[in-house]
């Protein structure tokens, strides 16, 4: 595959279609998005955009426009947020006598607003010259998202922002090109440009030619975090889990230094750690490149369907395949391993909730995909768009991937940016195209990624590496774990020599594993509504859901919506809704929305940090409620806190995506016969006896005898620390069900 594409570009390159000597058509600038490996259900199309005469570059604001934020300290639940975001500033540019000119500046709310805009300036009529890929049919936008366009997709300011001015993003408009279909070793010439086309189709660009692949030039490196200082960072992150105030937070570091030329860097990854979401982007005027090995995919949206492809949980390859089997087979069964892929797939259902049909989240395929240094568990989730919402949308909701923030999403990339202390740029941002008037597209997620600037004549260039941080995890694992991660682009690079390192090379391949199973969603699947969103219009007798910025929120109400009813989310912990801590205004809100049921949801931090679910506790508890009330989590522990319950650490340490054996005695939301059920905890706090209280203990866990489920004698007050609506909770909807068919007389 990438021996065909290598060629493909040299031969356009030599004949002034493409680089510098191709400016009669256009701009030296280069994208290429390569599906290098075997051919499979991943990896079949790859492109090489013609010079393109559009581009949009969008920078980071002045700090007068978007101020970093003051210090503060998420890990220890000093997480601030904001409700009012900067706008977009997005330059649209065209290559004109031989330079890029000021078109257009567009100003947008987020992602999903520049994309619209970006469609007025965008033609919608198909090729003229068609292809057959599953690349869009008519001009399109391909290039780089920056991770830190997370300052418009979360509702946070960062404390060590990008410098003013930072590129943020740069994509250009796709016109023409050339796609090679690797299935059918088929290549075609595309577009309108009927110049470019023809001089492009009158190439022999089907020769297997071997195009030679320069040694690296040796070069020092330096690192951003010591050892030692990555060490302290997984231990912070550690305390911060069994403090409550994360699940798992990915952190990192970046490897720094000189190099040849990003494009070989490109050509030796291409050849030594082939990957099915490989690219490569070069801005030649703003001194700027990617090189791309990622395997991994952040969305896919297709007539309709969208696609989420989370990586979490990493082994490394082995020198024979019997060693490599060896290793897949105990990352397979390794619990930690598990519980932090399971963690991730249920907050990208979430993730996917945003934007997709209630009851349409599916996984669809969970596998080990094995490349040339590592392996990894992959899961492919699926969904319906929303028929009213577009696949930018979509980007929106998932954008930056959770494999490479974790959960609780808003919260770690908080944690993130104070421990880092170092702007990501586009490290874990995205590569990928959208038709912004169809909305199909695809991204990648930016691993595996060199990052390159042309400073004074030379290439210096950055490299990341990282991981999950979870309460399992071991400092000096994690060390090592990001250091091997990031060999083979330190490798490519020539800051490293292969011989140095114990790095193993293996056999590319997928090795397709049994995925969850999931009940399928009704035919008559309520809404998911955003109180925010609807003003006066909220509709009465729906279901009331709390949401207390957990990563997985939306997969309860999502639950909910499965059995056919309304949702309306109110976002508890959002600045603007503070105004419901009056207890007038609350009142006020629940008269007018009449909700048949109330759930309080699961968070991050103490009970005491979500205000308004301690208020309502404390109201359902007095009996001033008129519905069937259900804490979950976070929302369990704010009604045994206000019951007179301590809430402290686990005596037994966090467990976070680990399904565990929940004994019940069949009262409440259990079913009626005493049993056990297979349950998901994702919790480092837990409730605990001190005295007498009104709730009554009607579940708990079988091993530790940790107190899992409460309920009122008299009201229809209910309480469980585990989450129901997890991948791994076999028996959550059936008590989700239970729940919903309690009525407010108990």
């Amino acid at each position: 595959m990438s021996q065909r594409v290598m060629a493909i570009v040299e031969s356009l390159k030599v004949n002034g279609l493409l680089g510098e000597a191709a400016f009669r058509f256009g701009s030296p600038d280069r994208v290429l998005l390569v599906s290098g490996g075997p051919v499979s259900h991943l990896a079949q199309w790859s492109l090489i955009a013609a010079p393109a005469t559009k581009r949009v570059v969008v920078r980071q604001p002045a700090r007068c426009e978007l101020p970093a934020a003051e210090p503060h300290h998420p890990l220890q639940g000093d997480v601030r947020l904001v409700d009012d975001r900067a706008l977009l500033r997005a330059d649209v540019e065209e290559w004109k006598h031989g330079s890029w000119y000021h078109s257009v500046t567009l100003r947008a709310s987020g992602l999903d607003d520049l994309f619209n805009k970006l469609g007025d300036t965008t033609a919608q009529n198909p090729f003229e010259r068609a292809h057959e890929a599953e690349f869009p049919h008519r001009p399109f936008w391909s290039g780089a998202l920056a991770y830190d366009l997370v300052q418009w997709t979360q509702p946070l300011r960062l404390q060590h922002p990008p410098e003013e001015g930072a590129v943020l993003a740069v994509l250009w408009c796709v016109e023409s090109g050339v796609v090679v279909d690797h299935a059918s070793d088929a290549t075609t010439v595309f577009g309108n440009d009927d110049a470019w086309c023809a001089a492009a189709s009158n190439l022999e660009l089907k020769e297997n030619a071997r195009v030679r692949v320069p040694a690296p030039t040796p070069h020092r490196e330096a690192v951003t975090h010591t050892d030692e200082t990555h060490a302290d960072n997984v231990e912070a992150v550690r305390q911060g889990i069994v403090d409550g105030q994360v699940y798992q937070v990915n952190i990192g570091k970046h490897w720094q230094g000189e190099i040849d030329h990003p494009y070989a860097v490109f050509q030796r990854l291409m050849q030594d750690n082939p990957a099915p979401f490989s690219a490569y982007v070069h801005a030649q005027d703003l001194g700027m490149a990617l090189a791309s090995s990622s395997p991994e995919s952040l969305l896919m949206v297709r007539d309709g369907i969208l696609q989420t492809s989370p990586i979490k949980g990493t082994c490394p390859q082995g020198g024979t395949r019997e060693e490599a089997s060896k290793f897949r087979e105990a990352m397979i069964s390794d619990q930690k391993e598990r519980a932090e892929h399971r963690m991730l797939v249920d907050l990208m259902r979430n993730d996917l909730t945003q934007v997709a049909e209630p009851g349409s989240i599916n996984v669809e395929r969970f596998d080990v995909e094995s490349y040339a240094n590592v392996q990894h568990l992959v899961s492919h989730i699926t969904a319906a768009l929303k028929p009213t919402l577009g696949g930018s949308d979509a980007l929106g909701a998932v954008f930056p991937g959770g494999s490479i923030t974790g959960c609780p999403r808003t919260v770690v990339c908080a944690v993130i940016d104070e421990l880092e202390q170092w702007p990501r740029s586009f490290w874990t941002g995205s590569i990928g195209y959208i038709d912004v008037h169809g909305g199909q597209s695809a991204w990648n997620i930016l691993i595996r990624t060199l990052e390159a600037h042309l400073v004074g004549g030379r290439w210096q260039a950055t490299v990341g590496a990282g991981g999950g941080i979870t309460i399992a995890s071991e400092a000096k694992k994690e060390v090592e774990e990001a250091a091997w991660k990031g060999a083979a682009l330190r490798i490519a690079a020539g800051w490293m020599r292969r011989e140095h390192t114990a790095l193993p090379s293996g056999t590319l391949g997928i090795h397709p594993l049994q995925p969850p199973g999931q009940a399928p969603g009704g035919a008559a699947c309520g809404r998911i509504l955003e109180l925010e969103q609807l003003g006066d219009e909220a509709p009465t007798g729906a279901v009331l859901f709390v949401d207390n910025l957990d990563s997985f929120s939306l997969n309860i109400a999502d639950a909910v919506a499965q059995t056919g009813r309304d949702v309306v989310v109110l976002k508890g912990r959002a600045p603007q809704n503070e105004r419901w801590l009056d207890p007038v205004a609350l009142h006020d809100l629940l008269d007018r929305l009449e909700p048949s049921h109330l759930i309080l949801g699961p968070g991050p931090g103490r009970p005491d940090d979500a205000a308004l679910t301690m208020a309502l506790a404390h109201h359902a508890l007095a009996g001033q409620l008129s519905m069937p009330v259900l804490g979950v989590c976070l929302g369990h522990q704010a009604l045994a806190l206000a019951d007179g319950r301590q809430v402290n650490p686990s005596p037994f340490g966090p467990v976070h995506g680990v399904p565990v054996d929940i004994e019940h005695d069949g009262s409440g939301v259990f079913p009626h016969q005493p049993g056990s059920l297979k349950l998901t905890r994702y919790n480092s706090l837990v409730a605990v006896e001190n005295g007498e209280h009104t709730l009554l203990v009607n579940a708990t866990e079988s091993t530790s005898g940790l107190i899992m489920g409460l309920r009122h004698p008299t009201l229809p007050v209910h309480g469980v620390q585990f989450h129901p609506e997890s991948i791994g909770s076999r028996d959550g909807q059936h008590l989700i069900h239970q729940f919903l068919s309690s009525q407010a007389d108990g």
